[in-house]
């Protein structure tokens, strides 16, 4: 008997990404399967007796097929989100056939695969094109988001490497991991993310001057200290303040040292420079010292220490 070849009756016009539908094929789930149309059909949100009556299945077997697709990672419950592993090998194995295909079909992924060249410089090799459909089929990171993580990888390369330079898709698709995995999966959050990082970026320069580090960036443990001192709470009169002490002490940057005072002043909840003025006098004295007042020096006469960070923050801003 002649094997029969069958097709749609009409256009198709619900997308399912092509590694879904390979976990549906392989569960040999029927109800799994229908409960996955039914969810996308309903925008995602759907009740078990809905569900039940539009199937005409029992809301156990609906109950059931949802532990099974939410097993293979299709449905999601309101426990936290696993974190992905930052691995290459987690991206399904697709070929360059399979990306063709949904290219021809999907007009969004070769709006993505223009955009990233014109960004690059460059035409995508193979392999670039397997790692870019992994970020937009596997991830699902929308479109904006993806051009915002790819123009953000760039701008990190230039300033960092140098401006000639371009990240690979291997450092992109780390960063697209790292963005996942913190939630950043909507316009608005990612530019949120980049507003704060260039916030932190031009902390990071105030601290660089301020330590007179120039001609070079912070290394990974230097900037380790300071991200952590950053974190902590500590503004810049406080970092400077830590950074006379430490060069008075020790004649020169001592990171760990510098970071063992910050520590030191944490640990008792001390980030600006007023509180620990203050609260280096309390100790010395074992008596309350009013917020404002000045440091006694060595002679035993008043010190303004606001005065002499203004100074030490000044020379630092100018070099």
């Amino acid at each position: 008997m002649e094997d029969k070849k069958y097709r749609l009756s009409g256009e198709p016009s619900l997308a399912i990404p092509s590694a879904d539908a390979d976990k549906l094929l392989n569960s040999g789930d029927g109800t799994a399967t229908l409960l996955y149309l039914y969810a996308l059909r309903s925008g995602g949100n759907f009740s078990l007796q809905s569900a039940a009556a539009a199937l005409k299945r029992t809301e156990a077997e609906i109950e059931k097929a949802v532990g099974m697709l939410c097993e293979i990672g299709l449905f999601k419950t309101g426990e936290p989100k696993a974190v992905l592993p930052l691995t290459a090998e987690e991206l399904p194995e697709y070929t360059a056939e399979d990306i063709a295909t949904r290219t021809r079909e999907n007009g969004e992924f070769k709006a993505i695969v223009d955009e990233t060249q014109r960004i690059m410089g460059h035409m995508l090799t193979g392999a670039d094109l397997k790692t870019l459909f992994g970020i937009y089929d596997f991830l699902r990171l929308p479109t904006e988001v993806i051009f915002l993580l790819i123009n953000h990888c760039v701008e990190e390369t230039h300033e960092h490497v140098g401006s000639g330079k371009f990240p690979s898709m291997r450092t992109i698709e780390m960063e697209a991991y790292a963005w996942y995995n913190h939630e950043i999966l909507t316009f608005e959050r990612a530019e949120e993310f980049l507003l704060q990082k260039r916030a932190r970026s031009g902390e990071l320069s105030d601290i660089k001057r301020l330590l007179q580090i120039n001609g070079r960036n912070f290394s990974t443990t230097e900037r380790k200290f300071v991200e952590s001192w950053m974190d902590m709470g500590f503004d810049l009169e406080a970092i400077a303040l830590a950074y006379d002490k430490t060069v008075v002490k020790t004649g020169s940057l001592a990171w760990k040292y510098m970071n063992t005072i910050l520590e030191s002043w944490h640990s008792k909840k001390l980030h600006t420079a007023e509180d620990i003025t203050s609260g280096d006098v309390q100790a010395k004295n074992g008596r309350p010292f009013a917020s404002g007042n000045s440091l006694p020096s060595s002679s035993g006469k008043p010190r303004d220490d606001t005065e002499l960070l203004r100074k030490l923050l000044s020379q630092s801003k100018n070099g």
